[in-house]
């Protein structure tokens, strides 16, 4: 299996999912798996579960509501973004372990770092002491999925400070700056595209 790899810099969110819908209705058996590697401006998203009050302040942030699962988030300019839009039918696997393959994808980018982190049965993502680092989210159509993960590089972590992250009070932030990780945006996307490459395509058929 092999996949398309697209980089697409800073992309408004809303845009963004109307063509990660229009993509994932109109696949055929033979569409190509496709990853969108890019940033966001401001937006807080809140997932098809979420829970209003998960937004602690009103800010001129805009809240988009999205067919994500999981709470609130928050993306913003210095968090990477991936988008996988799969034929999970295709992969010899489901949904659950495809989350922990994308978990582990972003555990073995910090692992090259030097850095440990792990992923939490209780709350999907990836954290690194205590601190959440990277958030998951998807969502299943037609047997295919998009929506993705949300990795925080070198940003203003402020607007986390104004909702419950994910639906936990008081869950501490982290991102790579803090980690005393200064690698570019663009490398640290050229490193998870190979480290999910690896977890969820060419190994796609292996139980890990």
């Amino acid at each position: 299996m092999t996949w398309l790899v697209k980089h697409l810099g800073l992309a408004p969110y809303e845009p963004t999912v109307a063509a990660m819908e229009t993509l994932t209705l109109s696949r055929q058996p033979d569409t190509e798996d496709e990853l969108w590697l890019l940033q966001h401006p401001p937006t807080y998203t809140l997932g098809l579960a979420g829970k209003p009050e998960h937004l602690l302040q009103t800010t001129d942030i805009p809240v988009i509501r999205t067919e994500r699962g999981g709470q609130i988030t928050y993306h913003g300019p210095g968090q990477l973004v991936g988008y996988l839009l799969l034929d999970v039918r295709r992969l010899g696997y489901g949904v659950r372990e495809l989350v922990r393959r994308m978990e582990q994808s972003i555990i073995d980018l910090l692992a090259d770092q030097g850095i440990s982190a792990y992923g939490r049965e209780d709350a999907p993502g990836v954290y690194v002491a205590g601190a959440k680092i990277a958030s998951l989210g998807l969502r299943i159509k037609n047997g295919c999925c998009y929506h993705g993960l949300a990795l925080n590089v070198d940003m203003d972590l402020t607007p986390f400070n104004w909702i419950n992250p994910c639906g936990y009070a008081n869950m501490p932030i982290s991102q790579l700056k803090d980690l005393g990780i200064s690698l570019p945006i663009d490398e640290v996307a050229q490193q998870l595209a190979r480290h999910l490459e690896r977890n969820i395509v060419l190994n796609a058929q292996e139980p890990r």
